[in-house]
């Protein structure tokens, strides 16, 4: 795959292929990169869509809270059992909260297995992880996390 000079012209040195079996070579590798590039692509459409209509879920150890998170983090639905009722509203709160923050870790575990799965543990996987969990666990995503 080694050029050869072949003189100069007008723009410069000109180069031309030692041999066509060295310039078939490239070309080959070059369809190879082009094909790999389309089917990471597809493969990045597929796992947006998948993404896209993925939820967390979680419940609270004595069941009375429930909570459904989306593709965001954004809660979608909580449903409280009736105890609820019987318990300061304080603790019921702090157990919203809580049982929202294990819906959104069970959502970070399924774009987690979804990016894995497309993409295998590579770079672009890792970033699309990295964000995640920066978004929806900021207290333990980064330095930066917001308080």
């Amino acid at each position: 795959m080694s050029p050869v000079a072949a003189g100069s012209g007008p723009l410069g040195r000109v180069d031309v292929w030692a041999d066509d079996a060295a310039l078939d070579a490239a070309e080959r590798r070059l369809d190879e990169w082009e094909k790999s590039l389309a089917e990471r692509a597809a493969r990045a459409k597929t796992l947006s869509a998948s993404i896209r209509d993925l939820t967390g879920t979680a419940r609270n150890a004595d069941r009375t809270v429930d909570v459904t998170v989306d593709s965001t983090g954004l809660l979608i639905d909580l449903r409280l059992d009736e105890r609820i009722r019987q318990q300061p509203a304080a603790h019921t709160a702090r157990q919203i909260l809580e049982t929202t923050a294990a819906a959104r870790a069970d959502l970070l575990r399924k774009v987690s297995d979804a990016a894995t799965e497309a993409l295998g543990d590579d770079a672009s996987a890792r970033a699309i992880i990295d964000s995640y969990r920066t978004r929806l666990l900021p207290d333990q995503g980064s330095n930066h996390a917001r308080r």
